[in-house]
Parts: structure tokens; sequence; C-alpha cells
């Protein structure tokens, strides 16, 4: 019989056992499909501290992840030293969903952050026998291989397209959003994410106030003033 996780403080417990009836089932876990409710019938929910570490690269990918609350980063650092971010997954989100056995990122808490775990074999298994928790598996996968595509053509666009473009993409991901973001993530990391220095995004905030496309409250708040212009600099 499987054992049953406790739902802990800090993030040391980084590979968790699943249980297949955890105590602890939080009526905050969207109910989005057979996928998800599979998902937390044989997940349990940690809970992880800002900054701790989730997974490291590398780590043997036994787990598959679903963010309940807070926000959750992937990145690898580079052999010069520098970090670049991955993804950023907010409430709702999977994330850890591997093509081989290793992690080939590290996954970090944002803020502090609920997360629901579940064994990969137990997924992968039940896919095997359920049409319907397949399909979802498969459209999950080419997701994610969707956004690896978006972020290559990402890179290649100028650092005001950059920016535009993830001031979108987070008006459309972030819960509540609408013009007036609050982001999670700093500016360090949005540096990170959009391969570009801390400096310049600061910089090219400030293009974009200046220009009346946004409005910035405070360095986490972000106001969306002229959407249509931006989608313009999204190309």
């Amino acid at each position: 019989m499987q054992t049953q996780p406790a739902i802990r403080s800090d993030a040391s417990h980084r590979n968790p056992i699943s249980a297949r009836h955890p105590r602890h089932m939080h009526d905050d876990v969207v109910d989005a499909g057979a996928l998800d409710q599979s998902m937390q019938m044989m997940g349990a929910v940690l809970t992880y501290p800002r900054n701790s570490e989730i997974f490291g690269d590398n780590e043997a990918a036994d787990y598959l992840y679903k963010v309940v609350s807070g926000s959750v980063r992937t990145y690898k650092i580079l052999s010069d030293g520098r970090r670049q971010i991955g993804g950023f997954y907010l409430p709702g989100d999977i994330f850890g969903l591997e093509f081989a056995d290793e992690h080939t990122l590290s996954a970090e808490a944002i803020t502090d952050a609920k997360v629901l775990v579940v064994k990969r074999s137990a997924i992968t298994a039940l896919a095997g026998r359920d049409a319907s928790v397949a399909r979802q598996l498969f459209t999950l996968t080419g997701r994610e291989l969707h956004r690896v595509q978006d972020r290559i053509l990402l890179l290649i666009k100028s650092a005001q397209e950059r920016v535009a473009s993830f001031l979108l993409e987070m008006s459309e991901r972030v819960p509540g959003a609408a013009n007036g973001i609050e982001l999670p993530m700093s500016r360090q990391d949005i540096a990170d994410y959009l391969g570009l220095t801390i400096e310049t995004v600061s910089r090219t905030l400030t293009s974009l106030e200046d220009s009346a496309a946004i409005e910035v409250p405070t360095s986490r708040r972000i106001v969306l003033r002229n959407r249509p212009a931006l989608s313009r600099m999204n190309g």
C-alpha cells in the first residue's frame, strides 16, 4: 500500500510519495476534466515557501505538478553563470512534464505556493486505460511544445516587442487580470525570461509608459492603457 505524504511548510521533501487518497484535498484545485480529477485523486498538495526548490535539473522526472496557488518558475543556470527562465506557471498550470526520464530545467516557487504533486507513472498507466485522460495528456504535451516554439520566436524579437508580448501574455494568464496585472515575478525574473538585462526591461517599461501604452503604478503592477498599440508591437 502506498504511504500518505504529509503537507509540510518547507521544500526539503522534493521527492514526495504520492497517495491514492491524500488527506488534504483542497477546494481551490480547479476541476477541469478527467486528467485534473485523476490528479486530485492520486496526488497530494504540498507547500513550498518563496524561492524554495521544487525539483532540480537532471533529477529523475518521477512526478507531475500542478500549481494550486502561488506561482512557479522553471529555469536553467548556463555555463557562464547566467540564469535563463524557461517559463512561469500560475494557478491551474501543470508543469514538470518531460519527454525524457530527467528534468531539463529546475523549478522554484516564486511566491509561497501550494502544488499538487502526482506520480508520473500513475498518470501514464491511467492514460493507457482511459482514452479521455490520454487525449488530455496529449493536448497538454502539445501545448508545452507550442509554448517552447513561441519562446524561440520571442527571443529573436526586439526588446520592445518582447516586453509587449510578455505583458499581453500575462494579462491573459494572471488570475483576475483585465487591463491591470499584478505580476508575481520580479523585474529580474522578467529579464531572465525575455533574455534581456534588467536595465533594458526597466528602460523599455519606462518607454512604454511615456508613450501611454501602459501605466506602472508600482514595480509589480502594470496597467495596459493601450492594448491595440501593444498588440501592434507584438507583431
